[in-house]
Formats: C-alpha cells, structure tokens, sequence
C-alpha cells in the first residue's frame, strides 16, 4: 500500500481508502448486517487502510456508528476520519451555518472520537461555496482552533464548483466525483496540487458500473434505480467500449481504480464495498497499476465518445 499526503496536520493516507455509505443500515444499498460492516472495518485497517470516509445521512447515522465500533482498539493517530455536514441523519439536507457544529457534534458522539480529520460540505447547492459571500468558512475555522476538526472542504461533481471552493476558501480537502466515465474534476487536478488540497476520489467505479458485472439487460432495485432504460443502455454501450481498450487480464475494477490512482494529485480513492470479497479485490488495485498509454486512450474516450453525453449520476 502506498501513502500519500492528505492535509497538513493529518498522517499519510493510504491510497485505497473505505467508502463507508454500504455499511449503515438501509443506506439504499444491499442490507449489511453490523457484524459484517464492523468486520469490514477492520479488515480494512488490517490491510494497511487508513482512511475512512462517511456521512451522517449514509444509513440515518448507522454507518458513522459502525465505523465507530470498527476503530476501536486501533491506533487513533495512525487513522484518518473524513465525514461530511449537509445531509443530515434523520435524511433530509440543512446547509445553514448554523447547523455546522450541531452535525458534527452528533457525527464525533456516534463515530466515538474526539475530533476528525476532516470535515466537508456534502455536495452543497453552488452559492454555499464562494468563501467571500458565506460565513461557513469563519465556524470551520473556529472548529479548526477548537481542535475538533484538523480540516474541512466539500464533496463535489464539477471543475466549475471546484475551482469557485479552492480559489474563494482555505479549504484543504475535495472528495471529487471522478472516474473513466466522469473525468471533469481532472480539470482541477493541477490547481489541487499548487494549493496543497487533498484530493480524495469518490464513485470510482460508477456506482458498480465499471465492475464489469452489468450490461443492457440490468435491472436495480437499490439506490440505482434512479437510471432510466435509455441510461442502462447508454452505460452498457459505454462499458463495451473501455473494456474493448483495456484488453487485460486485470478486472475491470481494478483496472478503474487503478486508472484513478494515475494521477499525482489523487490522494486516496474511496471504492464502496458491499462484500469483503469486494474490498480485498479493491485493494489488489494498487499493486496492478496501468501504462501511460492506457491512461491516454482512456482519456481520449471520454473526450470523444463520453463527454459529450453528459451522463447522468
């Protein structure tokens, strides 16, 4: 495994970080009982994970719980907890200033920690993120003396709502939305490095697409029932197309993660995993990297046959 750096005051990150919204409880994904999630955990901090991501909505709290439970007994400065404010646990989204410390007092009493690593926007409406108009920023800051949070940024999709929080705010983290079929954040990527921002990747895999195991004919009675029949052919198609450029041995996960992981500013990626089968084949990623060649073809899709669909989430 190998670490990278994350924000100033924070360990190395491993490169393969936990995606945690599979382990709650009715997350809209496959149920997962607490054994399971706990076990996850710390099979995870086993294999040299570090880095754990989660959020007081991904299964009402349910996840934020169970990650708790799964670090005890672990070295706490060697973990880095990254959790989220906006999306609330009871399921609804307060972005006021004012609801900050209320979420992250009741994230810190279910996670059983003292502080967290970071603490970020969870994909907050486009005004919240210029810090010259918001006072968000001054109670993170604030958070930040008290020793409760070490950092804070925002999870988000866009090179434009990148660029408006790195160049407005003293945030010090992005959790970007970005893989082979969504490459916009890596706009960003060369402006994250000049001003130090840990980058964290999130829907590696596009929500199970680039695992490989889905086509046309997929049907979803999770949270991915939100795609229409027209979107599952689309992605199908799309699929067909970058499993004709892998031509691997590899799996395609792999493959997807390792495509991540190529490039410098990507401190960690953060695949979700609904098995412990999962997570040990996510974490082969990293000794499976990919040729430059093969990271420019598949840049070159997306220029050519992806971008221009505008696929959605």
């Amino acid at each position: 495994m190998k670490y990278n750096k994350y924000t100033k005051q924070a360990p190395l990150v491993s490169e393969i970080g936990l995606g945690t919204w599979q382990i709650g409880v009715n997350s809209g994904w496959k149920p997962m009982e607490e054994k399971v999630a706990v076990q996850m955990v710390q099979k995870a901090l086993e294999s040299g994970v570090n880095f754990f991501d989660t959020a007081p909505n991904y299964g009402n709290g349910t996840s934020e719980l169970r990650l708790g439970k799964g670090l005890k007994g672990f070295d706490r400065s060697k973990i880095v907890v990254n959790t989220k404010f906006g999306h609330t646990d009871s399921g609804g989204t307060n972005y006021n200033s004012d609801y900050i410390r209320k979420s992250l007092e009741g994230s810190l009493k279910r996670l059983q920690l003292d502080y967290v690593d970071s603490l970020i926007f969870h994909n907050p409406p486009f005004k919240y993120l210029d810090g010259h108009k918001n006072d968000h920023y001054d109670i993170l800051e604030k958070l930040k003396d008290e020793g409760k949070i070490k950092a804070y940024g925002a999870s988000l999709d866009t090179y434009r709502e990148i660029k408006l929080f790195m160049e407005t705010t003293q945030g010090e983290v992005v959790e970007a939305f970005f893989n082979i079929l969504h490459q916009d954040a890596a706009r960003a990527f060369d402006l994250a490095s000049k001003r130090n921002v840990g980058m964290i990747v999130k829907i590696p895999l596009d929500s199970g697409w680039l695992s490989g195991k889905y086509d046309a004919d997929s049907t979803f009675n999770d949270i991915r029932k939100r795609w229409s029949r027209d979107d599952i052919k689309t992605r199908a198609e799309l699929i067909k197309g970058v499993k004709s450029l892998i031509k691997t041995q590899n799996k395609l996960s792999q493959t997807a993660i390792a495509f991540c992981l190529a490039y410098d500013a990507v401190a960690t990626v953060i695949p979700g995993n609904a098995t412990i089968a999962q997570l040990n084949s996510n974490l082969e990623s990293t000794s499976k990297p990919i040729s430059k060649e093969l990271l420019r073809k598949l840049e070159e899709f997306y220029q050519l046959e992806v971008k221009k669909l505008k696929l959605p989430w």
